[in-house]
Formats: C-alpha cells, sequence, structure tokens
C-alpha cells in the first residue's frame, strides 16, 4: 500500500527549531522581516534610514528621529518573555496534532499557568483571524455537528443540555482527497445562520453536498449548488462514503478535545476549533507551519486581555 505523502512527510523538528529560533536575535530577526517585509519604513515621515539602540530592539529614524519598537503594534505586544519562549511555544501548538493544554505548555516553557494560557489563546486568536478569511471552494462536504453536553447521563443526541451547534466544512479536490476544513460554532442550525455562515466562509457558486438538514437548504438560495445525500442507516458504507474524510476529521477533533483540553467552554471553542482548523490547512509543509504563524503574529494587533475574556461571535 502506498504511503501517504502528507501523513510521513519529514517534518520540522526541535533540533531544526533550535537552529533557526534557538536565539533570541534569531527571533527578532524573524519578527522583523514579518513586520517589514519590505524593509523598515519610519511610520511618521516614511524614511527608511534608521539608528537601532544597543540597550534593546528600538529603532530611531534617521530623519525625524520618530522610534519604533520592534514588538509594538504586534501579537508580542508589552510582553516580559523574550521571544524564543514565544516561538517554542508556536513550536508546540503547531507541530502537536492533538494540540497542547496549557499546563503542559507551561512546563515546556518553564513559564507561569497564566502566562501559558495567555499566550495559547493570543496565538489561537491569531489562527482565527487566519482561519476567519479562508473561504472554501470547489467541492464542500457540510455537516451538523453537536459538541458538549454531559458525558454520562441526560438526554443524548440534539436538543441535550450543554450541548452547542458546530458547522463543519471540508473542501475535497478533483480526486476526493481533502484540502481545506472550516469549523464554525454557530447559535443555531436555523436557515437564516447557515446562509449567514456561507456567505462568510463558502466561494460563491459552491458545489456543496450535505446530509439532507433542512436548514442546509439555504444554500441553494444562496446562490450555491447544493445536492442532498441522505445517510439514513450510519452503518451502510456506500451512503456515508462522500462524508468518510469528514467524519473522521469530527472525530479525530472531539478525541483531542476531550483527551488534550478534557473539555472547552462554549464560549471559546470558536478559538480551540480555529486551532485545529489551522493545524489542518497547514499540513501540506510542515516546515513551514511554524514561519507562517510568526509571520501572522507579527503583522497581527495586540490582543489586550480584556479581550482574551470575551466570548467569540458566531455566524
Amino acid at each position: 500500500m502506498k504511503r501517504s505523502k502528507v501523513q510521513f512527510q519529514k517534518g520540522f523538528s526541535l533540533q531544526d527549531f533550535i537552529c533557526q529560533y534557538g536565539q533570541e536575535e534569531q527571533c527578532r530577526k524573524a519578527v522583523f522581516r514579518a513586520k517589514w517585509p519590505n524593509g523598515w519604513t519610519c511610520s511618521k515621515c516614511g524614511a527608511k534610514e534608521f539608528y537601532q539602540l544597543a540597550s534593546r530592539p528600538v529603532y530611531q529614524c534617521k530623519q525625524c528621529h520618530k522610534q519604533t519598537s520592534l514588538i509594538a503594534g504586534t501579537i508580542f505586544a508589552a510582553t516580559k518573555l523574550p521571544l524564543t519562549t514565544w516561538f517554542l511555544a508556536i513550536f508546540f501548538i503547531t507541530q502537536s496534532k492533538e494540540g497542547i493544554a496549557a499546563l503542559n505548555l507551561r512546563r515546556f516553557l518553564g513559564i507561569s499557568d497564566r502566562a501559558a494560557l495567555r499566550i495559547k489563546h493570543k496565538l489561537q486568536l491569531v489562527m482565527k483571524n487566519d482561519d476567519d478569511a479562508l473561504k472554501l471552494a470547489g467541492l464542500i462536504i457540510v455537516d451538523d455537528v453537536y459538541h458538549g453536553g454531559r458525558s454520562q447521563g441526560g438526554k443524548r443526541g440534539r436538543g441535550a443540555p450543554g450541548k452547542y451547534p458546530v458547522i463543519a466544512a471540508l473542501s475535497r479536490n478533483v480526486k476526493g482527497y481533502p484540502i481545506n476544513l472550516r469549523l464554525s460554532r454557530v447559535k443555531a442550525f436555523t436557515c437564516e445562520a447557515v446562509k449567514t455562515w456561507a456567505e462568510q466562509h463558502l466561494e460563491p457558486q459552491s458545489l456543496v453536498v450535505s446530509d439532507g438538514l433542512g436548514c442546509f437548504n439555504s444554500l441553494t438560495a444562496g446562490g450555491h449548488i447544493h445536492f442532498v445525500r441522505t445517510t439514513g442507516d450510519s452503518r451502510d458504507p456506500e451512503r456515508i462514503k462522500p462524508f468518510n474524510w469528514l467524519n473522521i476529521i469530527i472525530g479525530n477533533v472531539k478525541n483531542a478535545i476531550r483527551g488534550t483540553y478534557h473539555g472547552v467552554s462554549k464560549e471559546h471553542i470558536s478559538r480551540y476549533l480555529a486551532e485545529f482548523s489551522y493545524r489542518f490547512n497547514h499540513r501540506f509543509r510542515l516546515e513551514l507551519m511554524v514561519p507562517a504563524l510568526i509571520k501572522l503574529a507579527a503583522q497581527s494587533k495586540p490582543i489586550p486581555q480584556h479581550q482574551l475574556r470575551l466570548a467569540e461571535d458566531w455566524s
């Protein structure tokens, strides 16, 4: 049996990471390149020439003398931790297929619980912003998923207490292989909610296949080509064949949330789902996942503590 090139790729080892980002100066250069890809430019006068202060990573314009911090205006703004700690957190978060809990991240990084949780949630929001900007195209398989609820006792399935709805969507290529994943927390499985979700996350006139849940009929009204494949008895392999890849991914995500995080609050489930989607969508080149997230973090706006506590705005 032919081995999958994606599954068995070399990846990005810890040793390779240390060679590239093991020193603070290496991390500073990486942030500099990501923040100013076309070279440093003064935000006040537009000049290109600058002095670098010897005491700290601050750049002073030669023309107007305005000073600009390397980490100001980025996700690293106001941090008291070295960039090597942030970059190591990026490595562990991106290279762990099932994710990594903040408690384990704290142990690996040698920092406090709160600092580890802040780093993780800030990076999750960076990944979520990137995930929100991606629109699925081509052949798209969608399914309704309920997550949360009681682990023992109580009602099962739809309507169970504590459960919240999630739309799972997977784009596939002409050979049927999965390409991009989208996991979205929604308020409810209604026609209006699905139509709004499709406008935000699907390219116009996409070919969408669903299992026939009534709310997905609004995809047609939104200009998409909608096919219904009723699954009926889930034990029939032919009926569920179009959903095989998506069902596997959903199962992996649920197992990872239970095994790694032991549950996630419904207020912040969207950022955890985005983390899984980000890793899945960047799985083709594992060695590029770290620099890609570094670039996004350097180009993202600062996220203050009060914003981390806010629940996500669901579509």
